[in-house]
Formats: structure tokens, sequence, C-alpha cells
């Protein structure tokens, strides 16, 4: 078969509804809220070749996509196949925009590898496994009585996780509430569940001072978690703030969602500032980008944890020996469905696992998923052509 070479770029805007969801009145972070309805906007990349070969991506936010059009400059006209070239390129394209764009078009490419080689993605990457262990990662915490909004409540939402087969839980708390509260949380769900499953916590960088990191990770050493993720208001990104902080707790940390790239995440690493890394194939230059971090980790000794569900996520993950947990999320006790219902025989939501705890690899060519575009063109507002 001839090489297929891009012939154009489509990115597809459409509207979906989340049941029981609605915008916090501060942080604009959906949470739950029971007889409120969510609209949020998905979106698709689609990569058309000569070849009749298309990619697919569904992701991506409209500041990501944004950035599409100056990939487009880098793509059109060539060997869509040459994803090493367009991932260095692209980063120089995009070297005053954050990168942003390039993420999504590399996994569209991906995607077209693999239809083009009839293998899905992670058979391309070199398989590891198939099953991949799975983590309850909570919506934040909301004020709603039937919600998450006390100890009690996540330690309840802990323990149906784990009589559903979770090996393991993530916390992201309440984005407004005393220290106090919030180390009592983590008592609660470790008095409840500790020891039978593996407990992670996410502040999401909402703790105000360095110091309030610091009492929290002593309170995780006290209750046993597995890591500690993003406490404080740096942002997660001061890998000087984040070494202090490692010299004073014995609870790992887990870092480098909110840096971009694989020298950054070198830098942090070499800087001392984490113990696991964190990697996301729509923040750190797609799977090309994903990969070469997860190498880089495995040459650390350190491991790698996928950010986030997805497709994308679940054939890095079984291509990196180097990684410990896929994270469902985000989910919640009241919520049957938080992501866009775009995937034929494909879901990430709370009873997505097995009896093991695990989820599966898409099997099919590429991604190894289809879309119901019958969905998307019902639901379609925008599209934006590049030719």
């Amino acid at each position: 078969m001839a090489v297929p070479v891009v012939t154009k770029i489509e990115i597809t805007e459409f509207t979906y509804d989340v049941p029981d969801i609605t915008p916090h009145e501060k942080t604009r972070i959906p949470v739950y809220q029971k007889g409120k309805m969510h609209s949020a906007v998905g979106r698709v990349l689609q990569i058309f070749t000569d070849s009749g070969i298309t990619g697919e991506y569904m992701g991506g936010n409209a500041s990501e996509l944004a950035g599409v059009g100056q990939c487009a400059n880098a793509l059109l006209g060539r060997n869509a196949l040459a994803r090493e070239a367009f991932y260095n390129d692209a980063k120089q394209a995009l070297k005053q925009q954050a990168r942003m764009g390039m993420s999504q078009v590399d996994m569209a490419l991906w995607d077209i590898a693999g239809k083009y080689h009839e293998a899905p993605i992670y058979q391309l990457l070199g398989e590891y496994r198939t099953k991949l262990p799975a983590y309850a990662s909570t919506m934040v915490g909301d004020d709603q009585p039937d919600g998450l909004s006390s100890p009690e409540a996540y330690a309840d939402f802990a323990e149906q996780c784990l009589e559903l087969g979770y090996p393991a839980y993530k916390i992201h708390w309440w984005r407004e509430s005393s220290l106090k509260r919030r180390i009592k949380l983590l008592e609660v769900v470790a008095d409840r569940v500790g020891g039978k499953m593996d407990l992670m916590l996410d502040p999401a960088s909402s703790l105000l001072t360095w110091g309030d990191a610091l009492q929290v990770g002593k309170a995780c050493d006290e209750y046993g978690y597995y890591w500690l993720e993003d406490p404080y208001r740096d942002g997660g990104v001061s890998a000087f703030g984040h070494k202090k902080l490692r010299e004073l707790i014995r609870t790992p940390l887990l870092q480098t969602e909110h840096i971009r790239g694989l020298e950054q995440h070198v830098d942090f690493v070499i800087a001392g500032g984490t113990d696991f890394l964190r990697i996301d194939p729509d923040y750190d230059g797609g799977i090309t980008g994903v990969m070469k971090i997860a190498h880089a980790a495995e040459g650390f000794g350190l491991d790698a944890e996928p950010h986030a569900p997805g497709p994308s996520r679940r054939h890095v993950m079984a291509a990196i020996r180097n990684c410990n947990y896929y994270e469902m999320g985000l989910i919640h006790p009241r919520i049957k469905r938080a992501n866009p219902p775009v995937y034929i025989d494909y879901e990430d939501e709370l009873d997505a696992i097995d009896s093991d705890g695990c989820v599966t690899v898409p099997t099919g060519h590429g991604m190894g998923v289809k879309l119901d575009w019958d969905f998307i063109a019902k639901n379609k507002v925008a599209s934006k052509v590049y030719e």
C-alpha cells in the first residue's frame, strides 16, 4: 500500500448533556447537584489522507485545538506515517503556544498508523500487557446531602468501589474547606478501607500554602497513602518546593501533570521534585511524547502514571512496564455517566472494570474504538477545516 499523504484536517464540535452536574459557582468546576443538567462540548479531530484512511481522535479542549491551524502547515501534503518528523516540527512551530494542538494531531496520526498496518496502537508501540489495573478517581467534593459532602460519604463510596473490585481509590476533595475537615477525610477513608486498597490524594493544587501541604503530607504518612499529588497553589510546577516537601514527608509525590513535554519532565526529576511522573497524551505531545517520557522515567528507575481515562491512555499503558494504575474518573456515587456518549461498545465509567479491577485495551485497528457519528452529526455545533 502506498504511503498515506495528509490531504485535510477537520475539527468537529458537538454538545452533549450530563445529568445531575452543574459548574461550581466560584470555581466553575463541574460538581454533583441532583436535578441539574450540564451542557458540555466535545471535539473530534480527523486527519484525512489520499489513501482513504482517516485518523480520528476524540478529545482536547478549545485552547488545545486552537493550535491545530499552526500544526496544519507542518502536516498537509506530508507522509501521515512520519510522526517523529511531525513531533519535532510541531515543537518548533508551537514553542510560543505551549505546544498546544500537536498532541491531538499526533494521536490521530497514530490512529492512521494502526489502520494502515492493520493493528491496534499498543501492538505498534510494543505490547507489554492487555489488562490494566484501575483506580477509582472521584469527582471534586460537593455540598449535596446525598453526594460527596462529608468524610463518611467519601468512605462509603470507597467501600462501594472496593466491592466493585477496584484495587485503589483516589480522593479529589472539596475545593473550599478547612484544613481540619480535609485531614479528617483522609483519616475516615483510611480507617474504612486502608490496607484493603491503595489510597491516593489529589488536592488539585487547592491548598493555599506550602505549610498546609506539609501538614497534609504528614497526615498522608500517618494514614498510609500511596501517593500525594499536586497539593498546593504553586500549580504543581515548583520543583524546588516539592523537593523540600519530599525531604520532610514519607508519602511519595506524584507531580508533572502541569508541566509539558519530555524536557520539563526530565528537568523536574533531576531537580528532585517528584517520585512518580504524571503523563498525559493530551498535554505532553500525544502518544509519541508520552512514550518518550515513560522511557525516560524508566531510565531513572521511576514510574510514569497516565492521567485521566480514554482509549489513548489504555494503549500507552499497555506498552509501558513502569506504571501502576489506569485512572477511572472522574466518578461519583450518584452519577451514571460523566463522559460524552460518543463511543460504540466502549466506556470509562464507574462500572467499566472487570471482576479483577482491570480494564482491557481496545483491539481494533488504530485507536480501536468506533465513534457514533450519527450522535456527533445530530449534536454538531461547529467545524473547522484545514486543507
